[in-house]
């Protein structure tokens, strides 16, 4: 007999413990599809959360590569308590760190971008107890000219800077009229006639 969600609470404590229901306590966010100009640096972006408290000494964080073409994924990143870059392979020299652990920031920086970047990058992180969770991905594209978004939004952000720059002087230009036209009506003032006063003394 069921009483109040009592035979649903058993039958979930029953799953845990024959290990058929897992909640992972570490979740990894990527940007998903990212683009940048060949020969450019560009930042790709990973943060990640954890039920454990972020220990700086115990975490663990990996990056790889998965290219387009057939072949073998290679290592891009390691982090384990301080950066370690890439001593061999085509991201030698290519690849900084750009994160913060306790921000919960796992993101790296591929200088200089070329073709044969092209294609699916792992950003895996470790937070003991926190060992198994999801894992995020990054499908990474090089062009060889910016798209057409990337050369709207710039567009749109120059022709913005310059609307307010117009703007801004044509207040200032305003202001200043204002004050001059202000300035003239006082001056005006001071020099009209005055009128005389007849003397009571004269007939």
């Amino acid at each position: 007999m069921c009483v109040k969600g009592l035979c649903l609470l058993t039958v979930l404590s029953g799953l845990a413990a024959s290990g058929m229901l897992q909640v992972s306590g570490m979740h990894v966010y990527t940007s998903g599809d990212v683009e940048a100009v060949n020969g450019t640096d560009v930042r790709l972006k990973c943060t990640f959360q954890s039920s454990a408290s972020i220990n700086p000494d115990s975490i663990v964080i990996s990056w790889s590569f998965r290219p387009l073409k057939p072949g073998r994924e290679q290592s891009v990143f390691h982090y384990q308590q301080k950066p370690y870059p890439p001593l061999e392979g085509i991201f030698r020299k290519r690849v900084s760190w750009a994160g913060d652990v306790m921000g919960r920031d796992a993101s790296i920086i591929l200088q200089q971008v070329k073709f044969t970047y092209n294609g699916t990058y792992i950003c895996q992180v470790k937070n003991p107890p926190d060992v198994h969770g999801t894992v995020g991905e990054i499908r990474f594209r090089v062009v060889t000219t910016a798209s057409f978004s990337e050369l709207l939004l710039l567009a749109l952000a120059i022709g913005g800077g310059i609307a307010a720059v117009v703007i801004l002087l044509i207040i200032f230009v305003s202001c200043r009229r204002c004050k001059t036209k202000t300035l003239r009506q006082l001056e005006g003032n001071e020099e009209a006639p005055r009128k005389e006063r007849k003397d009571p003394t004269v007939w």
